[in-house]
């Protein structure tokens, strides 16, 4: 029996290694406790790009994790602090200590690992221990050491009874004997509010070329959320004008850690300087302006930052009331009405999705079963179910509710299997459109792997409801896409290299295709056909006026959506299908080659980055190209009608007004808006309508695939009678 407590939090353990001695008799039946000094870290193992980690501590006695620090972030010598004490029965058992660098959204890579024997310290002495990390696979490499402070004393059997009892009546209040690691991070998901930063512009930065300029760009980081700005070059005053949402999860604040660089091409990036934002300085619910002096450097920046209070994001069980509550479900309709399209632009409806179940999970444990637990993903928006152990068909029934910033977003579950000692692993995902969505419909979507492109073992079962105002809604897909804080570090793939190249080609070929069309009608390869141009020729140039461009738009939209009701629809994505390979990742694995091909590896460093620049170039504009056909290809009913709307306004706008008025006005608004709006964003309304518009390989992501017929509820009862 073990029972740990500590400052922070409780939670299952990890493994350490110390000196002392003490003579225990072998099967010694009293209790002890064992108070344990977490001080710091000296030199531990870089496991992050930048040459640093973010270390946390676990305690495990007999198996069960009873202890886990905090995460010092950016440091390898962190400096800890914490106190915890666990309740033992038997001395035999020694406390295993593992070091892990957290990655929020990935898998923690491990540092290293130690023991310390509880037989050889000495009773009712403080001891100072310094552990040495190794790695059981590499025992020879030096992974830095971890300093504690230990105590271990006997406890009357009286006193720890009392004890385990009050730790009983704790514990019930959340319905478990023992806080698991996965309720504590899925409480920890539970944001507070919303911190609106807008960067406005760099004032007298230090100039870091030949040139005596700089290229600047900011970085941004409010605990495990970051933010990079785009790069303005040649410039000590650089004007960036950019805004971006960070989620406060504290009440009392916390602190935005801001640091500036020069890009260097083809060299490690200069240093301009740093600064910080205590947010618990602020008033909330006000802009604040301010600007920022930059330490150790020169220069300072100037920003707006705003603190709303919000609980935009629950969870709940299913006893909990939810939409099927008449009166709830009035009030948010009532809420998203067309009478509030004015009200709080960027409230834009109400998602709720209910977590129900899942079945034939895929087996992760060598007992042929697994662990399962859900993340829910709205963006930015990140919630973890509770853990099933030892299920393949797991039941959570858990509501989640999220506000809807963006109608065009994706709803994100993947489903983990949990590791005590390592990270999760990855049982399978489903990604769904919120324009897709069916109200109310409890659907069993089929698992796919992580690049979204097949299937993979297992069903989860969600019932989903969207409620959403179309006004607010139009408006926000003319205004820039929100940016994810944490996204998978692009890597060089030589699939995904090769399927962006024929993507490209593909939209390439269309337009060839389109001029030898037309040179096929000046060179009268087909007299009817290019007679019949030549007399659309003249009359267009004789009658043409600006608003047949809008006007040809809504013909080619109008006889797109004709085919599609008539079923004559000729969308065609087997082309993308063949070509959505999936990019296998193999890891590197760790022995002593590795060491010999680091020189090799940091020669071609340079070499990788230029070929993922251009692998994520050609990706863009084969997606570019792709979003435009899908626009007219109906593709995304709700944007082509909005495309509809909007091209009949352009084209009475055009029919009625000269052009001259039309430029006149655009000119006036172009060079009256700094003055008006000095803080202004700039933006193109119409990229950000076409980012919302999926791309082919999008189209395969969220594409629903066919449940297999074994997996039915109705086939199960025949399989298995009563």
């Amino acid at each position: 029996m073990i029972l740990a407590q500590s400052c922070c939090y409780q939670l299952e353990g990890t493994n350490l290694v110390g000196t002392s001695n003490a003579d225990f008799p072998s099967g010694d039946p009293g209790m002890y406790q064992l108070d344990i000094t977490l001080r710091r870290g000296q030199n531990l193992a870089a496991r992050d790009r930048g040459g640093t980690s973010d270390p946390y501590v676990k305690f495990k006695i007999g198996g069960k994790e009873v202890f886990r620090s905090k995460t010092i972030h950016k440091n390898l010598n962190p400096v800890w602090e914490e106190k915890a004490w666990i309740l033992i029965d038997s001395l035999r058992e020694p406390l295993y200590i593992k070091v892990f660098d957290y990655d929020f959204g990935f898998q923690d890579d491990f540092i290293g690992s130690a023991f310390l024997d509880l037989t050889s310290l000495e009773l009712n002495r403080q001891t100072d221990v310094t552990l040495s990390l190794k790695d059981p696979r590499y025992p020879h490499h030096d992974l830095g050491s971890i300093l504690l402070s230990v105590l271990l004393a006997p406890r009357e059997q009286r006193e720890v009874t009392m004890l385990m009892r009050k730790s009983w009546k704790r514990s019930s209040k959340f319905q478990t004997q023992s806080l698991r690691l996965s309720d504590l991070h899925r409480k920890s998901q539970l944001w507070r509010g919303i911190v609106s930063v807008t960067l406005i512009e760099g004032r007298e930065l230090k100039a870091m070329d030949a040139n005596g300029r700089s290229d600047p760009y900011v970085k941004f980081r409010l605990g495990h959320q970051k933010y990079k700005s785009k790069i303005v070059p040649k410039t000590l005053n650089p004007q960036w004008r950019e805004q971006f949402d960070f989620h406060l999860y504290e009440e009392r604040g916390g602190i935005i850690y801001i640091t500036v660089w020069d890009k260097d091409v083809g060299k490690k990036d200069d240093f301009i300087g740093r600064c910080q934002i205590d947010l618990s300085t602020l008033s909330k619910e006000q802009t604040h302006k301010l600007e920022v002096p930059l330490e150790d450097g020169e220069g300072r920046l100037v920003l707006l930052v705003t603190l709303t209070a919000s609980a935009a994001v629950t969870i709940s069980d299913f006893s909990v009331s939810s939409l099927e509550d008449q009166k709830e479900r009035e009030e948010i309709l009532k809420r998203y009405s067309p009478m509030t399209m004015f009200r709080n632009m960027k409230d834009v409806g109400f998602l709720q999705v209910k977590v129900i179940r899942a079945e034939a999970l895929m087996a992760a444990d060598v007992t042929g079963k697994s662990d399962p637990f859900c993340v829910v993903e709205l963006n930015n928006d990140r919630l973890l179910t509770h853990t099933i152990y030892k299920n393949l068909n797991p039941e959570w029934n858990k509501i989640f509710t999220f506000n809807i910033k963006d109608i065009h977003s994706v709803l994100e579950v993947t489903v983990y299997d949990e590791d005590r000692d390592r990270t999760a692993d990855f049982l399978g995902k489903v990604a769904i459109p919120l324009l897709s969505i069916q109200n109310g419909e409890q659907k069993a979507y089929v698992l796919k792997n992580k690049q979204l492109t097949g299937p993979t073992k297992g069903v989860i079962y969600l019932e989903i409801d969207v409620i959403f105002n179309a006004v607010k809604a139009s408006i926000r897909t003319l205004m820039p896409k929100e940016q994810k804080y944490i996204e998978e570090e692009n890597r060089l793939s030589k699939q995904l290299l090769l399927r962006n190249f024929a993507r490209m080609k593909r939209c390439i070929m269309v337009l060839i295709n389109a001029a030898y069309y037309i040179s096929s009608c000046f060179d009268w390869d087909s007299p009817p056909r290019s007679l019949a141009a030549f007399l659309l020729f003249l009359f267009v140039v004789w009658n043409f006026e600006l608003y047949m461009i809008p006007l040809a738009l809504l013909l080619l939209l109008a006889w797109n959506y004709f085919l599609i009701v008539s079923g004559k629809d000729n969308r065609q994505h087997d082309t993308v299908v063949e070509d959505m390979l999936e990019d296998e990742e193999e890891e590197d694995d760790r022995d002593d080659k590795d060491s010999e091909k680091k020189g090799f590896m940091n020669r071609l460093y340079a070499i990788q980055e230029v070929c993922v620049s251009v692998q994520n170039i050609l990706g863009e504009v084969a997606s570019f190209g792709e979003r435009i056909k899908n626009t007219f290809n109906w593709t995304v009913p709700f944007l082509s009608w909005l495309a509809i709307v909007a091209l009949s306004v352009f084209t009475i706008i055009l029919y009625f007004i000269p052009l001259r008025y039309i430029v006149l006005v655009w000119g006036i608004n172009k060079f009256t808006k700094r003055l008006r709006s000095p803080y202004a964003i700039d933006n193109n309304e119409l990229l950000d309508f076409l980012s919302r518009v999926p791309s082919d390989v999008q189209m395969v992501q969220y594409h629903e695939l066919k449940q297999d017929p074994s997996h039915s509820p109705s086939k199960r009862k025949k399989n298995n009678p009563v």
